[in-house]
């Protein structure tokens, strides 16, 4: 099985392209994942993650990702060869996404990015478009 979850935030704004074969949209960004273990006397380390997504859900990180978001991803792990310039054999492994969560919290964002929970299923494979009265929490109902 190959199934990879990861939980961090994105470096920089995605960068969107069509595909050269199929013109399909493709979306490429980096995550940041901290690392769970830190030495005493040292910073948090990080490793900086590529993450490919395709399709739909390439539209949907165009729309609605930016960099310092916090997500989740759900997916594949990839490994691809392609030489480059100077025909040199290069290795790229890569998170190929099959599903994206938000995971910052409403106190977190500013009111202009607290749509993004309100108006849009928080998974990116959901279809569901419709918005009901109680999909969204003032933070004051929560009860953590």
């Amino acid at each position: 099985m190959n199934k990879s979850i990861l939980l961090g935030r994105l470096t920089k704004a995605p960068e969107i392209r069509f595909s050269q074969k199929n013109n399909i949209k493709v979306a490429n960004f980096t995550l940041a994942v901290n690392r769970k273990y830190v030495a005493p006397g040292e910073e948090r380390q990080a490793d900086f993650i590529n993450i490919v997504a395709y399709s739909k859900l390439a539209e949907f990180v165009e729309k609605y990702l930016k960099q310092g978001l916090q997500i989740c991803i759900c997916g594949r792990i990839q490994t691809r060869t392609y030489d480059d310039n100077n025909g040199i054999k290069r290795y790229v492994t890569e998170i190929i996404a099959e599903d994206i969560d938000f995971a910052d919290s409403l106190k977190k964002q500013g009111p202009d990015e607290s749509i993004l929970y309100g108006n849009v299923p928080a998974n990116a494979n959901n279809t569901q478009t419709e918005n009901t009265d109680d999909s969204v929490l003032a933070s004051d109902d929560l009860p953590f």
